[in-house]
């Protein structure tokens, strides 16, 4: 690249991240929100709710980053344009495809990045926080055990303990509704988490036990020692199934007709294989709408607002209908060759547009306008 091309190159690049990363933060910030319930239900750490936040980000920067560089490359070629380096280079000799050189290496670059992040990075975080939000849910000891509290996990367990001593609660109360016809309630002096047979089980000291018979009748048994089986209710938190956006590109392509769940969502599978294909593409698309808009007519130092807007709304209706698209691919497989139809026809259209004819139209306005020195009726 010249020193022009690598000045324009850098400038962008300075936008794209600035931009990227204010709106991953804020995009981020949007999502924590949603996951409070970890510190708030389940008694989590802090770190253990950033570092889940924080794996979240992948996907938020795959989203945002097609948006981030037509911004960055709107901002940065009108900044420039405005200062007239444009005009200088192209009074240079520089050619469209020489000026706009820059934006669409970055937007390589970029769309590299982005089917990277698609295609590893992104299923490995997912699948990484997906177990992470499972293990902190079925963390019962953090989530149901809490000395002087009242707490439940679902609607079954109801948990009580005066307090705690050392790795022992004392005064336990345990709430059973497992059966809502024949609700148990135990009352144990002391109790202790164990595993028995890799089973997580709470080993209860001097129990007594109260449940309601088919005759209404109240039973009663007492235990010296009584060892109650969690199992049941750690069953359904510690199912692990993996979503569209936690699976590697072979796994959403090739399925496993065998299993149930991956047979019956086998459309939003395909789709979303699709989907992180063609995103990668829109950051051309965005680079290109962001040249357009910017290069694409005769300057001006009052702006381009009315280029700016209408790229703009070209901009965000293109996010739009692939999202849109993708959504829809997930019920009708046919449109996942729209999928790909979206970013190539609007991406050659684009380059047509300024490539081809826009420098057709350049060379012959260079052909016709007369020279400055140019006197009519005067002698060479």
């Amino acid at each position: 690249m010249t020193k022009i091309q690598l000045h324009l190159f850098k400038q962008v690049v300075q936008a794209v991240l600035i931009i990227v990363g204010s709106l991953v933060m804020v995009a981020l910030l949007a999502q924590g929100l949603s996951r409070t319930d970890l510190i708030l239900e389940n008694r989590q750490s802090a770190i253990t709710y950033f570092y889940i936040v924080m794996l979240g980000s992948p996907q938020v920067i795959a989203l945002l980053l097609p948006l981030a560089l037509f911004v960055a490359g709107v901002w940065s070629l009108n900044r420039i344009h405005k200062d007239s380096e444009i005009v200088v280079a192209q009074a240079a000799g520089m050619t469209r495809w020489q000026v706009a050189s820059p934006v669409l290496r970055l937007a390589v670059v970029c769309m590299v990045v982005h089917l990277g992040v698609n295609l590893w990075v992104q299923p490995m975080s997912q699948r990484a926080m997906r177990e992470a939000v499972a293990e902190a849910r079925a963390d019962l000891a953090a989530a149901v055990f809490r000395a002087g509290q009242f707490t439940s996990n679902g609607e079954r367990l109801t948990f009580y303990a005066r307090d705690q001593v050392g790795g022992e609660l004392r005064g336990v109360l345990i709430s059973d509704m497992t059966d809502p016809d024949f609700p148990t309630d135990i009352l144990a002096r002391s109790a202790a988490l164990v595993s028995v047979d890799g089973r997580p089980t709470l080993l209860l000291r001097d129990a007594l036990s109260q449940q309601l018979d088919a005759n209404q009748q109240l039973s009663v048994l007492e235990f010296d020692q009584y060892m109650f089986d969690l199992t049941d209710f750690m069953k359904e938190d510690s199912e692990l199934i993996l979503k569209a956006s936690d699976k590697f590109l072979h796994e959403l392509i090739f399925l496993d007709r065998k299993n149930y769940f991956e047979n019956k969502e086998a459309d939003g599978f395909i789709a979303e294989a699709n989907a992180r294909l063609t995103s990668p593409m829109l950051n051309i698309v965005m680079a290109l709408l962001a040249i357009y808009a910017v290069l694409g007519g005769d300057f001006s130092r009052q702006g381009y607002s009315r280029r700016i807007g209408i790229a703009t709304s070209g901009a965000i209706l293109v996010l739009v209908v692939h999202l849109a698209l993708q959504s829809a691919a997930s019920d009708d497989p046919g449109l996942n060759a729209a999928l790909w139809a979206v970013p190539l026809l609007t991406g050659g259209t684009l380059a047509w547009i300024y490539f081809g004819r826009g420098a057709r139209i350049g060379r012959k306005q260079a052909v016709t306008q007369p020279r400055p020195d140019y006197v009519p009726g005067a002698r060479a």
